[in-house]
Order: structure tokens, then C-alpha cells, then sequence
């Protein structure tokens, strides 16, 4: 089992590198996520044929997330390992998970369950179910206005299961990237097996929708640490992983290879659009369309030269503060779409898809800044009261005081 050696390298520039192109992509994964629902919601799902279906397809901007937050979030266990430095103190992890999606998301269940029509006769538990983000387990679907937020849940189990994930695929202080290889071979068998077996047998132990549960899209998060797994190798000169990184300098490739695989997941190999239930072999089909799709389109923003064309729009501030506010811009754009349809007295399914579409962005940016400004913001200012362990000298750090690796 090869192991990379412990070589020296600096904190600020290897194992806590920044990818500034990586905010525009939560932006393309939250408008992916308002247009699918828009559509819906419109009827343009099964209006406009094939292109109809198409649009039911933009739900991949939650592959986008996924792939997202597996890179981003295991990258630090990676290069870590692979500097040989202790691993990222779990209780500081946690804690930042907690800030991040808390304040929204109590927002957003707040607004939903005391203003949305449906959901007026919602008991105290179940208040509390859809407060501790228990509703996929224990209902068919989350309540109206939140019913985006099964994606949410399965995220934080993530959040949960990703520390132990780590130690199995890295151990104490060093980085065996077969054995960091086996672990993600074991996520992506789960999911098949969840897909083709397993989820039916928890259907029928479970009042919940297991096919929303956490083992259904771990080939997702795994192609994120898998990449984030290419990239440690990259910078420490893995010439493998070089080449596979330099397939990302050619995005328009990536994007077109990858829209061309959404028009793929838009026939019925990946089942219908409609809320039909496909069968094992076609939500496999889609599962495993949509982690190819998620890594093409990210793998780009991860390699993104600020002096190209693409890094230039990608990095530009109008497009980051959209990523920057994604996450409000996710959770709160369906409780803006229900105040349009109730303003406007539109029906659901009643057309009107452009205009919806318009009014409902228009809405849900506006929400999406309030949110970030008034709540994720404040937020995170609380890191500081979980404060990550003093990093203590190792052999395979360069620390001011010169110690080098050997």
C-alpha cells in the first residue's frame, strides 16, 4: 500500500488552499435548484416534451452541492494526512457545521410552518420533527415550503458520518491514497446496493422515504472526495493526478461533456419526470449520471485560472455574492414561491413558468441577501467560540522555527 511522505509544506498555501471559483458553483447548484421547482410548479415540466423533462433534470444542481461538500469538507483531512499534521479537531468541525445551516434553516421552518396555507394544523411535534430535520425519516415528505430541505438532512448526516469516514480512509497522520481508494469503493457500492435493494427494504421498515436518505447519494459526495483526493496527490506532485487535474483547464469541454450527459438523464434511461416512481435500474441510471455530471462541472472551478476567461467570470463579485448567498437563496426560494402563486392567484401547474420564474428569483434574491447579512453572517462570527486546538510542531511541518521533514 503506497503511503505519500510527509513533505514539507506550508499551512496557508497547501492544506488550507482557497478556491474562490468554488462560490460560483453553489451559485449554479441553488438557480439549478429554483428553476427545477419553478418548473414544476408550473407545469413546464410536462408541457415542452423532451426539453420539459430537461428542465425536471435541473434537480442535478443537488449533485452539484454534494460533490461540493465532499471536496471542500475532506480536504482538510487529506492534506493534512498527507503532511503528516494531526487531524481537524471534530468538535470545531461540528460546531461550524451547526452555524453554517442553523440560523436559515430555523428561519426558513419558521416562515414556512406559520404562513404556508398546509401547513396551519402542524402539531408541536411536528414542529419539532421539521426543526431537528427528522421528517424524511419518519414521513413521506417534509411540509410545504420545505420540502427542498430532504437534501438539507441528508447533508448533515454527511456532516455526521464524514469525521469517522475520514479516519477509515486516513488513519492518525498519514495519507495511503488505496486505502483512502477502498473507502470510496465501499460509499459507491452502498449506494448501488441502496438503489437496487436496499431502499425497499427500509420502506418497509420505516414510515419515512429512505430513497431520501443519506446511503442514496454517498457516490455523490464520494466523487468530491475523490477529487479532493486528486488534488492533495496533484500538489504534492503526483504526476497522475496532474493529468487527470489538467482535464479541468479545458471547461468548456467539462460543461459541454457534462451537459450532454443531463440530455442523456433526460430520456427514460433515467425514469420520468413526474412524480412517478421510477424503477431500481432508472434511479440508478440518474443517481450515477448525476455524480459524473457534478464532477465535470465542478472539477473546472477547482483548477480555475483568476486570469482565464472562465476564472474571470467565475471569480467576478457579482457572480461569488450569488454564491455567497446560495444557501439562503436555497432554503428560503420556496417559501417565496408559494407567497408569488398566493400574490398573483395563480394554480399550480397553471403555466405563467416564465413570469413565475422571474418573480420568484426577483423574490428569492432579495430574501437570499437578507438571509446572509442578517443571519449567516452573525453566525459565523461565533467560530471563535469553538476554537480549533493549538497545531502542535511535527517532523513534517515547516514552522517558523525551521523544523523540516525528512
Amino acid at each position: 500500500m503506497t503511503t505519500v511522505a510527509a513533505a514539507p509544506v506550508e499551512l496557508d498555501t497547501d492544506v488550507r488552499p482557497r478556491f474562490p471559483a468554488l462560490d460560483a458553483m453553489r451559485a449554479v447548484g441553488a438557480l439549478a435548484v429554483v428553476t427545477t421547482h419553478v418548473a414544476f410548479w408550473s407545469g413546464d415540466y410536462g408541457r415542452h416534451g423532451f426539453w420539459g423533462v430537461t428542465l425536471a433534470r435541473l434537480d442535478v444542481g443537488v449533485a452539484v452541492f454534494f460533490v461540493l461538500s465532499g471536496f471542500l469538507l475532506s480536504r482538510p483531512y487529506l492534506a493534512r494526512a498527507a503532511a503528516g499534521l494531526r487531524r481537524p479537531a471534530t468538535r470545531t468541525y461540528l460546531w461550524h457545521r451547526f452555524l453554517r445551516i442553523t440560523p436559515v434553516y430555523v428561519v426558513a421552518v419558521v416562515l414556512a410552518l406559520s404562513f404556508i396555507h398546509d401547513n396551519r394544523d402542524r402539531s408541536p411535534g411536528g414542529w419539532a420533527t421539521t426543526l431537528l430535520m427528522l421528517d424524511t425519516f419518519v414521513a413521506p415528505r417534509p411540509p410545504d415550503g420545505l420540502t427542498q430541505m430532504w437534501s438539507l438532512a441528508v447533508e448533515v448526516c454527511f456532516y455526521l458520518l464524514l469525521p469517522l469516514l475520514m479516519l477509515l480512509a486516513t488513519g492518525r497522520r498519514a495519507l495511503r491514497p488505496l486505502r483512502v481508494a477502498l473507502v470510496l469503493a465501499a460509499m459507491t457500492a452502498v449506494t448501488v446496493w441502496w438503489h437496487l435493494d436496499g431502499a425497499d427494504r427500509a420502506d418497509g421498515l420505516s414510515g419515512g422515504s429512505p430513497e431520501q436518505w443519506l446511503p442514496g447519494y454517498l457516490t455523490w459526495f464520494a466523487a468530491g472526495i475523490g477529487l479532493a483526493l486528486v488534488h492533495v496527490l496533484a500538489t504534492r506532485g503526483a504526476p497522475a493526478a496532474r493529468r487527470f487535474l489538467a482535464v479541468g483547464r479545458q471547461p468548456g469541454a467539462c460543461w459541454t461533456l457534462a451537459g450532454a450527459l443531463l440530455l442523456v438523464s433526460s430520456t427514460p434511461l433515467a425514469g420520468p419526470a413526474l412524480l412517478i416512481a421510477p424503477t431500481t435500474t432508472e434511479s440508478l441510471t440518474k443517481n450515477l449520471l448525476y455524480t459524473v455530471i457534478g464532477l465535470l462541472l465542478v472539477l473546472p472551478a477547482v483548477v480555475a485560472d483568476e486570469r482565464s476567461g472562465f476564472g474571470r467570470f467565475m471569480g467576478h463579485r457579482l457572480v461569488r455574492r450569488l454564491g455567497l448567498t446560495s444557501y439562503s437563496l436555497f432554503a428560503l426560494h420556496l417559501p417565496v414561491l408559494h407567497l408569488v402563486m398566493w400574490l398573483t392567484g395563480w394554480q399550480i401547474f397553471g403555466g405563467h413558468g416564465l413570469q413565475l420564474w422571474l418573480l420568484t428569483m426577483a423574490g428569492s434574491l432579495v430574501a437570499a441577501e437578507l438571509g446572509y447579512r442578517l443571519l449567516e453572517v452573525p453566525a459565523m462570527r461565533l467560530k471563535r467560540l469553538v476554537p480549533p486546538p493549538r497545531e502542535e510542531p511535527t517532523a513534517a511541518t515547516t514552522a517558523t522555527n525551521g523544523t523540516s521533514a525528512r
